[in-house]
């Protein structure tokens, strides 16, 4: 785990569970805090000032050493790395295939993890600007579609340096929320949480990735909404 391909490459899958939704009336992170609704429009300068700091990130992860190691303005190929490309969007970030058609207009993605050899730790944050808030929920729909279908398969990552089988899990979907959380086999216990919001016109995808993972991503996606709404 070493690249943003890599890391993010192992990111699709958790415990071969049923690939039934969750319905949860309100987000059970941050106290209680939901995404907050009727935000006025934003614009491209908006997408690096939601993104939470490498401080705000480390306190919500409990780590005290994570460094920014990638900042792009632009979506990625990964479609040739995964199994099934239709899951490509349940585990990659600001990927071309998957944004292709939604309108999006500008993007930014943030990238952190610790500098040792060893990871224990890996986070990501995704930021993409539509047209319109129509536009940014349709994405929203879509993408709950897509991770839906997804959940309770395994999805074989290969990039060049490695191969890996993960287990893709339930999806739930709160209000203007969805995560998904995904480990990798044989890997003990290695995991990542994967959230996806949309506040105005602009949608939200973070991944917190661990041993045992939590809700750190959920509290990021949050967090990022509360941001875009002051």
């Amino acid at each position: 785990m070493t690249t943003r391909a890599l890391v993010v490459g192992l990111l699709a899958a958790s415990m071969l569970l049923s690939g039934c939704v969750a319905t949860v009336p309100g987000t059970a992170v941050r106290d209680g805090h939901a995404v907050p609704a009727n935000v006025p429009p934003l614009d491209e300068a908006a997408l690096k000032r939601v993104l939470l700091s490498i401080d705000e990130v480390n306190e919500i992860m409990g780590t005290k050493n994570l460094e920014v190691t990638s900042e792009i303005d632009d979506m990625t190929d990964s479609s040739n790395k995964v199994s099934d490309p239709d899951c490509l969007g349940a585990m990659f970030g600001a990927e071309e295939k998957v944004y292709d058609g939604s309108g999006w207009t500008a993007v930014h993605d943030w990238v952190a993890r610790e500098p040792e050899q060893d990871k224990e730790h890996w986070v990501e944050q995704t930021a993409v600007l539509y047209p319109d808030a129509d536009h940014a929920n349709k994405f929203f729909a879509k993408s709950k579609s897509a991770w839906q279908k997804c959940a309770g398969t395994s999805l074989a990552v290969d990039d060049s340096d490695s191969s890996s089988l993960w287990e893709i899990g339930d999806l739930t979907a709160q209000d203007g929320l969805l995560t998904q959380t995904a480990t990798q086999q044989d890997v003990d216990g290695w995991g990542c949480q994967h959230a996806f919001s949309v506040v105005s016109n602009i949608t939200v995808e973070t991944w917190a990735c661990a041993y045992s993972p939590g809700q750190e991503a959920a509290t990021m996606a949050i967090d990022i909404a509360t941001n875009a709404a002051k």
